[in-house]
């Protein structure tokens, strides 16, 4: 394996940095508090075992190979994000929450897994970063799921750092000022994201 400790570093700098996956944390701790931001955190650290399964099967290689399918995702995912964007940043996001219902466990889980999917931080690592530390002169599917569960714990880790700290500030992250400018900053982050995405070369 190579420079497993490099992974590590990559894989929790990706992680920390802002995106889909920690503005939905961050709501979901505001919303159900931190136990309850629990299932969307494991369906993020699923949704990225899937999307480096993938990356390791010929979906994988077509996705590298065709430029037509290259184009679809691409642009696919980043419409989304832009959607996503604008409904962010019309909406005063923690705000908003406090006076919708609970939603389920199961709900929470899936909608965090499938968003792994469009996510541009876990496509780009997973089909561009994750191969660079394989060992092709080793077995792969022992290093292909120690880098994978290693990714899925530093997941949990680092996402229930946040939903802590959304828990813990949540007074002001649902006053008016506070969800203004978490909606602003979640709005421009999925944006930002989208294009990025959008402008993306394999």
């Amino acid at each position: 394996m190579h420079s497993y400790g490099l992974f590590l570093l990559f894989a929790t700098l990706t992680i920390l940095s802002p995106g889909p996956g920690v503005v939905l944390t961050l709501s979901n701790a505001v919303r159900h508090g931190w136990a309850g931001a629990l299932p969307g955190i494991f369906g993020i650290a699923s949704g990225a075992f899937v999307v480096a399964a993938i990356s390791a099967t010929s979906v994988g290689l077509i996705l590298s190979a065709s430029a037509n399918a290259f184009i679809v995702l691409k642009y696919v995912g980043a419409a989304y994000l832009l959607y996503l964007g604008f409904k962010s940043w019309r909406s005063d996001r923690f705000v908003a929450l406090k006076a919708l219902p609970p939603s389920r466990p199961g709900y929470r889980f899936l909608e965090a897994a499938s968003l792994q999917f469009l996510n541009p931080k876990a496509i780009f690592f997973f089909l561009a970063v994750f191969p660079q530390f394989i060992d092709t002169t080793q077995a792969f599917y022992p290093q292909f799921f120690k880098l994978v569960a290693s990714y899925g714990v530093l997941v949990i880790l680092v996402h229930g750092s946040y939903a802590l700290l959304a828990h813990v500030a949540k007074g002001w992250l649902s006053s008016p000022k506070g969800s203004w400018w978490t909606a602003k900053a979640s709005g421009v982050t999925f944006a930002g994201f989208g294009l990025l995405m959008a402008s993306a070369s394999r």
